[in-house]
């Protein structure tokens, strides 16, 4: 236990062999459970898995009574993968198909919350995280202040040095377009996966509804903003060892940047116009549909001046108008996003 409170990691795992033992080893004792996900590995993970478990045993889990496994039917965490007997504080859980990184997280999640677990921190299997650092995600939680906390490695210059050119530049596009669908416009590094949960996010968050690719954690910011969960943004530097990024950053921008205009639209609806009202949807709306038709009335304007011969000044201007109506729009929108969602957003930088 830590500070009082449970505490069940959940470890994804593909193609880790030769680096999840490692993690598994070097795990704090304060851990009660460790929830390694096998995401159908095609090498000797699963059997790396169950060996380093066996050889651990030895260490107990540090108050297994407050942690019960409740029974039930055939539910969604049983249909997608199975679960072996606990070996010492390790759940060995083996997906019955691939589902990619999110879908490992969402696995891991849905055993701890059945578990009933205080607090989830996620830690990658490839052992590029600092386990040292573990205790300044579940501070935040355990002291109030947080129900959710995750790692930044942006804050800092001496943080990021490290992190490949490309890794950074395509970070810091969907750390922006983060901050406009979620609302958490402090929060910066959304792809951060060294993260903690506590219990209570998890119970209320609709985690069975959580995205499975590679933008599981921007979605469920978002699903935090949505539902006035707090964030706190943790300085923590990264690790880069022998494990490659197997991420293909165009696919992965695409398919992110698809996925946060989606649910910026679901978290106005049911933020906004659903669970309370303010006038920031409409905002939005109308700005959004005005900077469009300026936008559509400008090229139009081109059109019509080059192909049709007609004068470009009254439509351009009419154009350039619209145009700037619907920016301001959005920008007042934006300033009243920043401002609800404000006293949401904690950030710690030691």
């Amino acid at each position: 236990m830590y500070r009082e409170h449970t505490v069940g990691v959940v470890i994804p795992a593909y193609n880790e062999e030769g680096l999840i033992s490692e993690v598994i080893n070097q795990m704090p004792e304060y851990v009660d459970k460790m929830y390694v996900v096998d995401d159908c590995s095609t090498d000797g993970t699963w059997n790396e898995i169950i060996a380093t478990a066996r050889e651990n045993q030895y260490i107990e889990d540090s108050n297994p009574s407050k942690i019960i496994t409740a029974d039930g039917g055939k539910s969604m965490l049983d249909k997608r993968a199975i679960l072996d007997e606990p070996i010492g504080r390790v759940v060995p859980i083996q997906h019955r198909e691939n589902l990619g990184a999110g879908g490992a997280i969402k696995t891991g999640y849905l055993a701890a919350l059945r578990d009933g677990v205080d607090i989830v921190p996620t830690v990658d299997g490839d052992g590029q995280m600092d386990l040292d650092q573990l205790p300044k995600l579940l501070d935040p939680i355990v002291e109030g202040e947080a129900d959710y906390a995750k790692g930044n490695r942006l804050l800092y210059r001496e943080f990021r040095s490290d992190m490949p050119k490309f890794r950074f530049i395509g970070n810091s596009i969907l750390t922006l377009l983060t901050k406009i669908s979620s609302g958490y416009w402090k929060t910066m590094d959304p792809q951060n996966g060294y993260t903690a949960i506590s219990n209570y996010a998890l119970e209320n968050v609709g985690i069975e509804g959580m995205y499975e690719y590679y933008g599981y954690c921007n979605d469920l910011l978002v699903k935090l903003n949505a539902k006035g969960m707090r964030v706190a943004d943790v300085a923590i530097p990264a690790i880069y060892g022998e494990e490659e990024s197997s991420i293909n950053y165009r696919t992965y921008i695409q398919k992110v940047s698809g996925m946060l205009l989606r649910n910026f639209m679901w978290r106005l609806k049911i933020k906004y116009l659903v669970l309370d009202f303010h006038p920031l949807a409409l905002f939005y709306l109308f700005g959004a549909s005005t900077a469009g038709l300026g936008s559509f009335a400008g090229v139009w304007s081109l059109y019509s001046k080059f192909m049709l011969g007609n004068k470009l000044f009254v439509s351009a201007s009419l154009s350039m108008m619209l145009f700037t109506i619907g920016c301001m729009f959005l920008m007042f929108a934006m300033l009243f996003d920043m401002q609800t969602n404000e006293n949401l957003e904690v950030q710690i930088r030691e």
